[in-house]
């Protein structure tokens, strides 16, 4: 019998993991329409705006407890927020959508990897299969269903811009069992101000070698989409699946986003949904089913 706490955590990741798809879809129509470091800034200044009315009474309540963890919610921040977000705009540029969905997988692989060596969580054999399992899925897409391209070191700047960016996250993923005894909006509300302040030197470096450039209306719904969406909605889902079911069962289903991108990114952009886009994708949804079965039988 599933647990109704279960229940409801995976109600939440599974509404994280399609904002995290439709950010994918945006990542690529941002091309053209507005910067990348453009576009970080301009989400975290927006989410934080959000929540300076919809957490400032919470923020008040608990900011003797945060304030203790100021220099943790700064690395949380930076790694989980900004980080992961530039990496993934740039990625946008050199990379497909359905691509960068399916690269997510790699997420739960550094979460369990993390949880094993940093947190001494045990990994049973089965989900040691499951990483395997999704790690060969990564392989297949990152090399376009050709691994010589790997051995070549053919690999697209775009998907290796992503892979960079999943280990960010997982390591924000791990990093979240140790947030401070606050409310998730009090939580996010710092770490978001983190996020746009540790932005802030990145979009000046850009315009230093790019020029300013501002963005065209789609730019900006584009950044009003990403913010509501992928910013807010889905990182205060996240942090409440986290913290019901831990960041190992949690990071299994960012899997889910390889699905969610993958049926965006035909319907919305057009991309070709290649045959070893189809076995990357079994692979991975194999590796979620593989993981979650080995966590319960250890629950």
């Amino acid at each position: 019998m599933i647990k109704a706490q279960h229940l409801r955590a995976y109600a939440l990741l599974i509404v994280t993991t399609l904002c995290w798809g439709l950010n994918a879809i945006i990542s690529r129509l941002a091309v053209g329409e507005i910067s990348p470091m453009q576009l970080v800034t301009f989400r975290w200044l927006g989410v934080v705006l959000l929540l300076l009315v919809f957490a400032r009474r919470q923020i008040i309540i608990d900011w003797p407890v945060l304030r203790r963890h100021l220099p943790f919610l700064f690395l949380m921040g930076s790694c989980g927020f900004t980080a992961f977000n530039a990496l993934f705009y740039v990625a946008g540029h050199y990379t497909g959508a359905i691509n960068i969905g399916i690269l997510q997988g790699s997420i739960p692989i550094f979460v369990l990897l993390g949880s094993l060596l940093i947190l001494r969580h045990p990994i049973s054999v089965i989900q040691g299969v499951g990483v395997i399992v999704t790690l060969l899925g990564v392989v297949i897409v990152a090399s376009r269903g050709n691994p010589g391209e790997l051995a070549a070191l053919a690999v697209n700047r775009g998907d290796l811009l992503m892979l960079i960016a999943c280990f960010f996250y997982a390591a924000y993923s791990i990093g979240l069992t140790r947030r401070p005894n606050v409310s998730a909006l009090a939580l996010f509300a710092i770490m978001g101000t983190v996020a746009w302040l540790v932005s802030l030197p990145l979009v000046a470096v850009e315009t230093w070698q790019q020029g300013w450039t501002p963005p065209s209306a789609m730019g900006w719904f584009l950044v009003m989409l990403v913010t509501l969406l992928p910013s807010f909605v889905a990182q205060i889902s996240f942090i409440h699946g986290v913290a019901l079911i831990g960041p190992g069962r949690a990071g299994v289903f960012v899997n889910l986003v390889p699905v969610f991108a993958s049926i965006m990114a035909v319907i919305f952009l057009q991309e070709v949904f290649e045959l070893y886009h189809a076995l990357a994708l079994a692979l991975v949804l194999g590796g979620i089913w593989l993981s979650e079965i080995g966590k319960t039988r250890h629950a």
